[in-house]
């Protein structure tokens, strides 16, 4: 299947061609230079072994671009994605049409992370517990059970009649804590361990992000079997990779972690080693300190997802301490589950969780000056306690100080707190696990800021990336127009969520619905959308309505696609990953600049960090995200050459504020306008046209 990079230079271009494999392979497929020309970037960089960073505007073509190149060149290649829904497109769709065009024999693989699949284990051991919440879960448990015995993969993503987020796939899946590997009894049925088998025997395994990065963070401990090794690696949604490094090459501990192994310590203490110890008290004790420590934050937990830095808790000397006794009541049931965990693997399995949530905790009281676990007159840490093998086990990052680099804080909600940490800067962890001689190509519709991708590189550390932007092929100003209306209050003015819908209204009557209304708070979400359905009432719209929130979001898209004049206001979710072409979606209207909320702990300490060094933080990092938040709502309304619509920012910065030029000068080149009369005759003239049809 390999091919010389002098071939696949020339070659190239004659795949794309209109009388090319794809043309006559293919259905309704035409050439396009832009997807010629990445395509061609795309091969020269892996034959150099290098790193790509390419912009390719909607509707270039992008996935085919780098999948033609890719198995051309042959040699193993990763090709990982920022949605689990893009990564079964391309498994089941678009990777099979370009192998079979190309005539190549290429071996194909899905690989997601071990919650995806379903454990024989634990399926085996929740069916004989007997112990569901509700008659909905005994259900979904009998679905589960046929499903187990016909499905090759085991991926839950194919049984679609329970769905992925219900609490059920928590007790029929393994986690990294709770796997019993090849002790485990139905260890030759696994479905993780085959499906990594097949992806270290396929050409071509398609993962995604989350499963990259936690590969790329095991490699930190010496764990090296999650990912094969690969030639080449292709990340598609490449604009998501800074956050989503910063999720996964930090850590976090939360009371439900706590909970679960407190409870799973009794129940497999009382099943396997009764006469032990007094389990049930052991157990009450973690539970104890875990509601202890959500006590000492009760006055953020007033705010359900409030953040909050150590230095900006109410008490944080109580905090403090609070950690400790968690530590210490962990550390207490650990060490006796230790000493019993060779009389059954259930027991052994709890017991190595324990000394990973002492470290991820212990990371906490170094870093605030809270003396370590066990100190007492010795001054050894916890782990000195432990057995040999607990204390020698290698913990995921050395203790870390509150001045190392790393970012802390707490999540408080209703009934949980969780404890996070991360890096302020990912650059040099994500480019230094790369192994020599493998090329990266980075792909996206928004990587730069007004052709600038400097911010993009600098967060990852691609320094010597070759970049490259390639314009999409559709007719944005004919087709689109940017609306920004006049006369709307600031968007820090109490009445803006009044005027956006004011100002809406005669838009979404011109459009008659089909809209996507895009809200920068959950809180403006539930007010638009209050707003909204009063206007309807008053107006005898009978328009459906749907609300992020209501449903899950799969329901809501389709629901929304499917339904004739809809409208949906949605949040952070709903800016990036929707695609509805045609007529069903012709507005897209964004209440406010997307800036990062002033809340996000680590935006504050990377903020706090370029003050120091003497940068300008709102031009280093906050414009720049905002502008490709920004670009990444825009792209929701034109999705194919016959698409059209208006986009609507009611956020007059856009067109008053200096920085706003850099703003809207990096979106589509929509004909621009501030008069609603220009948007109404816009739809007037789109309907005359459509009307034959209609």
């Amino acid at each position: 299947m390999t091919a010389s990079i002098m071939d696949i230079g020339a070659d190239v271009a004659a795949v794309f061609a209109a009388d090319g494999p794809l043309a006559r392979k293919l259905k309704g497929y035409r050439p396009r230079i832009q997807q010629i020309e990445l395509a061609q970037a795309i091969a020269r960089a892996i034959g150099d072994r290098g790193t790509l960073v390419a912009e390719a505007g909607t509707g270039t073509g992008k996935t085919f671009a780098y999948l033609v190149p890719v198995l051309m060149h042959g040699g193993k290649v990763l090709v990982s994605t920022g949605t689990k829904t893009l990564q079964d497109q391309l498994f089941a769709r678009d990777l099979p049409a370009v192998r079979d065009a190309l005539g190549l024999p290429v071996v194909i693989a899905l690989l997601k992370g071990r919650s995806n699949y379903l454990c024989h284990y634990h399926l085996e051991r929740t069916a004989g517990d007997g112990r569901l919440a509700s008659r909905a879960e005994v259900a979904q448990l009998r679905k589960i059970e046929v499903f187990a015995k016909h499905t090759r993969s085991g991926d839950k993503a194919e049984l679609a009649e329970v769905p992925e987020n219900a609490d059920i796939w928590h007790k029929v899946t393994s986690t990294r804590d709770n796997c019993l590997g090849s002790d485990c009894p139905a260890f030759r049925e696994c479905f993780v361990m085959q499906a990594r088998k097949r992806a270290i025997e396929a050409d071509v395994v398609v993962v995604n992000h989350v499963l990259f990065l936690a590969d790329l963070a095991l490699k930190d401990e010496g764990i090296t079997d999650l990912l094969p090794a690969a030639d080449t690696v292709v990340f598609d949604e490449a604009h998501q990779l800074p956050a989503a490094a910063t999720r996964f090459l930090g850590e976090s501990v939360s009371s439900h972690q706590l909970l679960d192994f407190a409870r799973d310590a009794t129940v497999a203490g009382l099943s396997h080693a009764r006469e032990s110890a007094d389990w049930p008290v052991l157990g009450q004790a973690v539970e104890q300190a875990t509601r202890e420590l959500r006590l000492s934050c009760a006055a953020v937990e007033k705010m359900p997802g409030q953040r909050s830095t150590f230095d900006t808790l109410p008490n944080p000397q109580d905090f403090g301490k609070a950690v400790q006794q968690v530590i210490d009541a962990v550390h207490t049931l650990g060490r006796i589950l230790m000493a019993v965990g060779e009389r059954h693997p259930d027991l052994d399995m709890v017991a190595k969780r324990g000394p990973d949530l002492i470290a991820r905790l212990a990371r906490w009281t170094e870093a605030h000056g809270v003396p370590p676990a066990h100190a007492g007159q010795t001054g050894k840490p916890a782990e000195s306690a432990w057995p040999e093998s607990v204390a020698d086990q290698p913990t995921e990052q050395p203790p870390q100080r509150a001045d190392d680099g790393w970012v802390r804080w707490v999540e408080t909600g209703t009934s949980h707190i969780r404890l996070h940490t991360a890096p302020l800067s990912v650059a040099q962890a994500f480019s230094q696990y790369r192994p020599a001689g493998q090329a990266w190509i980075l792909t996206s519709a928004t990587l730069s800021v007004r052709e600038d991708f400097s911010h993009f590189t600098r967060q990852l550390g691609l320094y010597e990336a070759t970049t490259g932007r390639w314009e999409s092929p559709f007719d944005y100003g004919t087709n689109g127009r940017l609306f920004v209306p006049h006369g709307i209050p600031a968007p820090q003015d109490p009445r803006f969520t009044e005027g956006f819908v004011e100002a809406l209204l005669p838009v979404l009557a011109a459009s008659r619905g089909s809209a996507l209304v895009l809200c920068t708070t959950l809180r403006a979400v539930d007010k638009v959308a209050e707003l909204l359905q009063e206007a309807f009432r008053e107006r005898g719209w009978e328009w459906p309505l749907f609300r992020q929130g209501d449903r899950s979001r799969r329901e809501l898209l389709e629901r929304f696609r499917t339904s004739a004049h809809a409208v949906l206001v949605g949040s952070a979710s709903f800016w990036e990953g929707i695609d509805v072409p045609g007529d069903a979606l012709t507005l897209v209207a964004i209440d406010k600049l997307p800036f990062a909320p002033p809340d996000d702990p680590v935006l504050d300490a990377r903020i706090r960090a370029c003050r120091e060094r003497g940068g300008n933080p709102f031009f280093e990092y906050q414009l720049p995200e905002a502008a490709i938040a920004l670009k990444q709502g825009a792209g929701r309304l034109i999705r194919t050459e016959t698409d059209w619509g208006v986009l609507m920012v009611a956020d007059r910065r856009l067109v008053e504020k200096p920085y706003g030029k850099l703003l809207w000068r990096g979106l589509p080149p929509f004909t621009r306008t501030r008069n609603v009369a220009d948007v109404e005759a816009f739809y007037a003239e789109r309907a005359e046209t459509l009307s034959p049809a209609a």
